[in-house]
């Protein structure tokens, strides 16, 4: 009992850790923008932020062949609380160009904390025990995401951008501090003896040798589409309904993450019982008619009560939908190699939200809101059909055997 509580404390902590600057990256930075008075083109342009998750595959050998996970985690967020509180520059003088280096900066480093946090995971459970915990892990990211896009959000309106950022920086040092204390060390790797660069090749070669691998891709690269190309939009949507910082950080910060976490707990009771094959349909088909629901508060300009339903109904299925994502991305890591393989999952998982968000903005203003959530619907259509003729290669053995146990 003992050692399952420190296994849950530290894969809260950690998952928490990684949330934490995403948040800041891809949230925060959206909402600063949006209340510095940016354009929806602008706004979607900071999906852009997201290509450091995109390229990041291509530096992830080094997190495998360089010290071990443990210290590329404490570094990188004792790193990441430094850049957190260089936002104070700009925010004193709302300084939107300084602002996008120091969040691009920040998601580098991010994403290179996210490939030590998933190596650690990786390498320090079992796989049936990945898969366990897999709800835990989304939802200690998404409390991360609650306390960025909430509780930080609330904090800028209700004190200052400046008060936001400084509390973002200290929360980062004070988890590098407790992780340098209280993590595990990392297992000793069995691999890369030599520490050649040869490991890289053979890491991306038994990745892509995997059976029925294409299908994998085209659902990694599909799954987040739709979903991601309305994400982009709703802080805008709901400043363009009249919802201030506050208001903005109670329902997408507040309740939207509480009912994520809801849902991405759901999702892994749900694959650990039924299996990642029985669940793959039914939980992608949720999170893709979730969308739509924007397109009708778009549409009926409904009270606040009715927005805060959707954006709760939505984000459960967005947690639904991560918890699948989450270890369908682990089960196609195998070997010695299991930190780049992750890498290269979810790398590709974020292009589409890179993509697809980047150029959102632009189509919003073209289109208007109701349109565009209805063609964000429909950009979520082929990660169905993938759901729905997914091989059964991609879940016999040992993939199955990752869902046979309840989280926590």
């Amino acid at each position: 009992m003992r050692k399952k509580f420190k296994t849950f404390r530290w894969i809260s902590s950690t998952y928490y850790a990684e949330g934490l600057p995403y948040s800041l990256v891809q949230q925060v930075s959206v909402q600063f923008f949006t209340y510095a008075g940016a354009s929806l083109q602008v706004i979607g342009l900071l999906s852009f932020f997201g290509l450091p998750w995109n390229l990041k595959l291509f530096w992830s050998p080094l997190i495998d062949l360089f010290a071990d996970k443990k210290r590329w985690l404490v570094v990188m967020e004792i790193v990441l609380g430094g850049v957190a509180a260089l936002l104070i520059w700009p925010a004193q003088h709302l300084n939107l160009d300084l602002a996008a280096k120091i969040f691009m900066l920040m998601a580098f480093l991010s994403a290179t904390h996210d490939m030590s946090v998933d190596g650690y995971y990786i390498q320090t459970l079992s796989p049936s025990d990945q898969a366990a915990f897999s709800g835990l892990r989304v939802a200690a990211y998404r409390v991360a995401m609650l306390v960025g896009n909430g509780v930080l959000v609330i904090i800028a309106g209700w004190i200052s951008w400046i008060a936001c950022f400084l509390t973002a920086a200290a929360m980062i040092w004070g988890l590098a501090a407790f992780h340098q204390r209280a993590l595990p060390p990392s297992p000793p790797s069995t691999s890369h003896k030599g520490r050649h660069w040869h490991a890289a090749r053979e890491a991306f070669t038994t990745y892509m040798q995997q059976p029925g691998i294409l299908w994998a891709l085209a659902f990694i690269l599909l799954f987040r589409a739709g979903d991601a190309m309305m994400a982009a939009m709703v802080t805008p949507f709901l400043s363009h309904l009249g919802y201030g910082l506050v208001a903005r950080g109670i329902l997408t910060g507040t309740v939207g993450t509480v009912t994520t976490i809801g849902g991405a707990l759901l999702g892994g009771i749900i694959i650990s019982r039924w299996g990642l094959r029985h669940a793959l349909l039914p939980l992608t088909l949720i999170q893709s008619l979730a969308i739509p629901a924007y397109a009708w508060l778009a549409w009926v300009t409904p009270s606040v009560w009715w927005v805060g339903v959707t954006v709760a109904f939505e984000q459960a299925a967005a947690g639904l939908g991560t918890a699948v994502l989450m270890v369908f991305l682990m089960q196609r890591c195998q070997g010695d190699y299991q930190a780049t393989h992750f890498a290269i999952g979810s790398a590709l998982m974020s292009v589409a939200a890179t993509v697809v968000g980047g150029f959102s903005g632009f189509l919003a203003a073209q289109v208007g809101f109701v349109e565009f959530f209805l063609l964000a619907f429909a950009a979520a259509l082929p990660s169905l059909w993938l759901a729905l003729r997914m091989p059964a290669v991609l879940f016999t053995d040992r993939q199955e055997s990752m869902s046979g146990s309840d989280p926590m």
